[in-house]
């Protein structure tokens, strides 16, 4: 018969957090430690009876430890200043504020398959299934909206469009 976990903990702590402190530095061991005997406690059952329980929980404390190790490298680090103004870094069209002025301006489906197909780059059978309605419209509206921007917008060029 194997002896209570509790056993094991008071044998095997003091390695596990020998283990934990070695991978990761004191401030993440004690949080290393306290989920190596987390997952211990709940696989103990299950735990053959021949097992070496010192290497088996060393194992799971080194994974434990791997863990922290990639949640850490995922977490923000700290700044000393904020920078002072917003980044356009990853928004659509930030550089091109007046264009998107007027294509908000668009009646609702120009605006939404001008909006799908040249910012979202979907098909017109995608823009007709989400819009409403079949492929032709959904062509004829991104038609219609970019004759729109390319009567009112002063930047736009006229090519393809007649006069």
């Amino acid at each position: 018969m194997r002896e209570p976990f509790e056993k094991a903990v008071e044998q095997h702590g003091a390695t596990v957090l020998r283990v934990c402190r070695a991978l990761l530095g004191t401030h993440d061991a004690d949080d290393a430690w306290s989920e190596t005997f987390l997952a211990a406690m709940r696989a103990w059952p299950g735990l053959a009876e021949t097992a070496n329980v010192e290497a088996w929980l060393v194992t799971i404390a080194r994974r434990k430890a791997i863990d922290a190790l990639r949640a850490a490298g995922r977490r923000p680090l700290p700044a000393e200043e904020l920078p002072e103004a917003p980044s356009s870094l990853g928004v659509p069209g930030a550089e091109d504020g007046e264009l998107w002025e007027m294509v908000g301006r668009l009646p609702g489906k120009q605006r939404q398959a001008v909006t799908f197909r040249y910012l979202a780059g979907m098909s017109y059978d995608e823009i007709a299934a989400v819009v409403g309605g079949n492929t032709a419209a959904a062509r004829r509206a991104a038609a219609d909206g970019l004759k729109n921007l390319r009567k009112h917008y002063p930047g736009a060029t006229s090519r393809g469009a007649s006069t």
